[in-house]
């Protein structure tokens, strides 16, 4: 091991400059590879809490609200609500009807809005309860939508993804750039890697000669260029985390997080999760290249 150690410490000084290369090249890489992995995390978060389970929703009058249907300071009535959940029910187009009430839409615009003043001057009775309705084609909504906007007790009828369409798309084509431009500069790390280790590897080919002449085991041989190779590589993740967390801390704790308060944004933990795939990412870049661009100098 002792060996290996000072070979390692005496190739990163001989291959400063290059080792300084890799190292930018995979910092910025894993980078833009760790922000796709967060743009993902942050599309699936949006979508478990909003578009798979809902595609319409149905506001319920209150004494405060004003609408067609809605008679003025009296709300939606136990028989108008069972009447409209009857007849969504009833309705082909519509494969299951969710209910909320005031309550239950309190609570969950509480934690939405744990972090924000607005919440102490809010009650229960200042939310609408609703009905949240997941269609079963959902091209087929505008017969619900009919439907259901005349009915009395309907304060409003939202098609939601009239809103989380666009920003669905947005997100989307940002993950594939991130993740595009991220998986081509790793290729350029990939290859920046095995042409360090193989100049490496020849400057020192008579000694890797005389070592296999004297029986030394591949193992042996390999292990300082492999060492040398998971140090730099693990320098530019641990670059990058450091990145991920700044994007996290500056970026949307401080400033998305108050700014869009009703959005659910991405914490600590998918930060973690994308820092455990910049380091095994990270890992197998340095080992691949670095065994295929020593293998031909094993060979005496």
């Amino acid at each position: 091991m002792r060996h290996a150690l000072t070979e390692l410490f005496s190739g990163l000084r001989r291959n400063a400059s290059m080792n300084v290369a890799v190292l930018v090249i995979m910092w910025v890489s894993l980078t833009l590879f760790g922000l796709g992995v967060l743009v993902t995390q942050q599309v699936d978060l949006i979508k478990g809490r909003w578009y798979d389970r809902i595609e319409l929703t149905v506001f319920l009058c209150t004494p405060a609200t004003q609408g067609e249907n809605c008679t003025p300071g009296v709300g939606t009535t136990p028989a108008e609500r069972d009447t409209i959940r009857s007849a969504l029910e009833a309705n082909p187009e519509v494969a299951e009807v969710f209910y909320q009430s005031q309550d239950e839409v309190f609570a969950e615009f509480g934690q939405t809005y744990a972090d924000s003043p607005i919440l102490a001057s809010m009650k229960a009775e200042d939310m609408q309860d609703l009905f949240r309705i997941k269609l079963t084609n959902p091209e087929e909504y505008q017969t619900v939508v009919a439907q259901a906007s005349r009915m009395p007790g309907v304060q409003n009828v939202q098609d939601l993804r009239e809103f989380l369409d666009p920003l669905f798309e947005w997100l989307n084509w940002g993950r594939w750039l991130a993740v595009g431009a991220s998986g081509l500069l790793l290729v350029a790390a990939a290859l920046q890697i095995g042409n360090s280790i193989r100049m490496a590897a020849y400057a020192r080919r008579r000694e890797i000669g005389i070592m296999r002449l004297v029986g030394a085991s591949n193992t042996y041989i390999m292990l300082p260029f492999l060492l040398e190779s998971l140090v730099v590589a693990l320098g530019g993740a641990a670059l990058a985390c450091a990145t991920l967390a700044g994007i996290q801390q500056f970026a949307i704790v401080e400033k998305a997080k108050p700014a869009l308060q009703g959005f659910t944004w991405i914490g600590w933990e998918e930060v973690g999760i994308a820092m455990v795939w910049l380091v095994v990412v990270a890992i197998v870049l340095s080992m691949i290249p670095t065994l295929v661009a020593t293998r031909r100098f094993l060979k005496v």
